[in-house]
């Protein structure tokens, strides 16, 4: 899986552009603020329809521009794709596989997959649930189609919701709309809780060997997925699960009401880390915490590998110099295969990688 070709239009400070990849290693380096890490959000952004930087599609256009389009040639499952996305201010964004319109970020997703490793993700362990629930929605996004289009409507009922309970106050009488929606909810949010289970047992068992093997046997990761309180199996079947998240549904009925805020669901999971059996987000060290998050990102890029037969392209935006020598060393050596995208300033040495291209970025050109 690799992607050959990138053609960029208003798409954040890159005006026309257009660039031809090596279909193994990339190198791509500049100084600061010049659009490295933007070149890597719209090969992120063709496999996904999401952005790993922002919610907002508004924000990917560049100043005073009315549109960005974004299009890339692709080579996926033996066969030539071409993905194309358009932006335009104050109207739904068109996307296209092959010339044939889609309208779900699920269509992308099934010709191009991406891990995206940026210095923020060092941190992940340490960071709030909202950002470990943001890396298994990217990942099952590309993972799985149905889940991608579950999270989609979740989050519109929960947006709905939220509206309904926030007003009901002024209109009472828009609570009688919310059995309906609750009990859509419930179906929803156990199609979400299916999949993340399963991906989180998968992650789990490829993360400990990666973590093992960087802290050279001295340390063991263990994972779990923790969701609402009634969910006695994640794993079980789907009505399970359903009748589960409707049991706890009614128990916070009352004080949904009382709050006017959404307190029931899979909108509040977590992926809990823990090092040698101790919260590594409360107890870890820095050291620890980032071996953590590695071994997280490279497990999975192995679940992509065993999912479809091919690794997806990696992109690693300016991590290495994150990382002290060991741990690029172990990097490195675990990417082997696969498209590699490497962003770096002017001055890393990345003298190893350099066997394919290099890409001199300044104010949103290559130079």
């Amino acid at each position: 899986m690799r992607i050959d070709e990138l053609w960029l239009e208003g798409f954040r400070n890159y005006d026309i552009q257009h660039l031809t990849f090596d279909r193994d290693c990339n190198v791509i380096y500049g100084e600061n603020a010049q659009g490295k890490t933007n070149l890597l959000e719209a090969i992120v952004y063709l496999s996904c329809g999401k952005s790993p930087r922002t919610h907002s599609d508004r924000e990917l256009i560049g100043f005073d521009r009315d549109f960005a389009s974004l299009s890339g040639q692709i080579h996926s499952r033996d066969r030539d794709f071409k993905t194309e996305l358009r932006l335009v201010r104050g109207q739904r964004r068109r996307m296209s596989v092959n010339g044939v319109s889609v309208k779900t970020n699920a269509a992308l997703s099934d010709v191009l997959h991406t891990v995206f490793f940026a210095p923020e993700d060092l941190f992940l362990i340490r960071d709030g649930a909202a950002a470990r629930r943001r890396f298994m929605d990217l990942s099952l996004c590309q993972l799985r189609p149905r889940y991608a289009e579950a999270l989609a409507e979740y989050h519109r009922l929960y947006e709905h919701k939220t509206r309904i309970l926030r007003d009901s106050e002024e209109f009472p009488h828009l609570l009688d709309t919310l059995p309906d929606f609750n009990g859509r909810l419930c179906q929803v949010g156990a199609v979400l809780i299916h999949y993340r289970a399963r991906f989180c047992r998968a992650l789990a068992e490829h993360a400990a060997q990666a973590h093992a093997e960087c802290s050279g046997g001295r340390e063991t990761l263990a994972l779990s997925y923790e969701t609402v309180r009634t969910v006695a199996d994640p794993l079980a079947e789907l009505p399970a699960l359903t009748a589960a998240l409707e049991e706890h549904q009614r128990t916070h009925y009352d004080a949904e009401i009382a709050s006017r805020l959404c307190l029931s669901g899979p909108h509040k999971d977590d992926l809990l880390v823990e090092v040698n059996g101790r919260s590594a987000r409360q107890y870890c060290s820095q050291g620890q915490v980032r071996t953590a998050a590695l071994a997280l990102k490279l497990a999975e890029r192995e679940i992509h590998k065993n999912t479809f037969g091919e690794y997806p392209v990696m992109l690693l935006d300016d991590v290495l110099s994150e990382l002290d020598p060991r741990r690029q060393e172990y990097v490195l050596n675990r990417i082997a295969g696969g498209q590699i995208f490497i962003t770096c300033c002017e001055n890393d040495r990345l003298d190893a990688l350099v066997s394919g291209k290099v890409f001199h970025i300044r104010e949103g050109k290559v130079i």
